[in-house]
């Protein structure tokens, strides 16, 4: 058996290379994860993975960055959890930063739309053939399946995914407990422990309230990163603090850098109040996920050990692949438009599928290249 501190240099060599690799926002990202901790690494199993994913989905704040914290938790203890995190935020803070100080220095941005454009359809093919594995193992029964089926539509219309999520896993709980109401089985229920976070070391009276702004919004946001920026337009457009023009070129920052979308903080807080202004919001925003998962992550193995909580998990899990797919499906739509798009998906999918040991920075990569050359027809 490794030592902790070789668990926690595996842990920091695999999220660090992810934080410079792993394009394309969440569902990307949990999917390169899987394809790293499960099948290559083989860390955890797909039903472990699958429970954390799901579990992720409950909380509020990032969910890609909150996943490398609970992998990292699993790995190497709450040293891994730190480590797992920075390793994976500060990689994609530091390219966001260096963007900013250029934002704000020249006014413009780099012209990286011809990688771009082969980044996307490469990355949904990247998620479809990690993700398909992981669905395969959630349908457990029929009833999962219908639920599934359900929460897909509901996702597609774009319902609150919050309520999607807590709908499929209470309506499971529910029909488990109609079903063995005369069994007598008991369940197991556990207290819930909340932190009151209290904000340190804040430099100036800007800086506070921005480290406040963010630290709520780390605290109650659920969803995209697009949400995110709906938050950013209340918050801070609304106020005066960020043009219009800013917030759109923070969303095209969080677009086309690696790792979490949620670094587009560190451009907003650069925009605002330099480099102090960065550093405060992207702690601030970023704060609860430790704190959240540090909660969470022991709760649960016992909710996967108990009776009740375990259907609701299950449930919850076929709910999460199905707002993935949603995602997917959203994605394809907006990115897979025109021949040289989808010729760029298929041959992504096929080399996904057929060659399930290639590494899918490589695919991610080839896509990116492919729509470069492809711009030039």
């Amino acid at each position: 058996m490794k030592s902790q501190g070789q668990q926690l240099k595996e842990v920091a060599r695999l999220f660090s290379r992810l934080g410079f690799t792993a394009f394309g926002g969440p569902a990307v990202h949990i999917a390169l994860m899987q394809d790293e901790v499960v099948k290559k690494k083989q860390w955890m199993s797909d039903q472990h993975f699958l429970d954390l994913i799901g579990a992720t989905n409950l909380i509020p704040g990032p969910n890609s960055t909150e996943m490398a914290i609970h992998i990292g938790q699993e790995r190497a203890g709450w040293k891994g959890l730190i480590v797992a995190g920075l390793c994976f935020i500060l990689p994609a803070v530091c390219i966001t930063g260096i963007f900013a100080w250029l934002y704000k220095s020249y006014g413009a941005l780099p012209q990286v739309q011809p990688f771009i454009y082969g980044i996307k359809p490469a990355i949904l093919s990247v998620v479809i053939s990690a993700i398909y594995p992981l669905a395969k193992k959630s349908m457990k029964t029929i009833q999962l399946g219908i639920i599934g089926l359900f929460a897909l539509v509901l996702c597609l219309f774009h319902y609150n995914e919050i309520y999607i999520l807590f709908g499929a896993g209470l309506f499971a709980m529910l029909l488990s407990m109609a079903k063995s109401r005369n069994t007598g089985n008991g369940f197991l229920f556990f207290p819930f422990t909340f932190l009151q976070i209290t904000p340190t070391s804040i430099l100036s009276v800007n800086n506070t309230k921005l480290f406040l702004v963010f630290l709520k919004i780390g605290a109650i946001l659920y969803g995209s990163g697009y949400v995110l920026f709906a938050f950013l337009d209340s918050e801070l457009v609304s106020r005066g603090l960020l043009t219009h023009t800013q917030l759109i070129d923070a969303i095209a920052v969080g677009q086309f850098t690696p790792g979490p979308v949620f670094s587009s903080v560190t451009f907003v807080g650069y925009q605002i109040n330099g480099i102090t202004g960065a550093i405060v919001s992207t702690i601030g925003v970023f704060l609860p996920s430790f704190l959240f998962v540090a909660l969470l992550n022991p709760l649960v193995k016992r909710m996967r050990g108990s009776v009740l909580f375990s259907v609701f998990l299950d449930a919850v899990n076929v709910a999460s692949i199905a707002l993935i797919l949603a995602i997917c499906y959203e994605m394809g739509q907006e990115s897979v438009t025109g021949w040289k798009p989808v010729c760029i998906a298929v041959v992504s999918l096929f080399i996904g599928f057929g060659f399930r040991k290639i590494n899918s920075a490589w695919i991610v990569l080839g896509g990116s290249l492919a729509g470069y050359l492809l711009t030039f027809i």
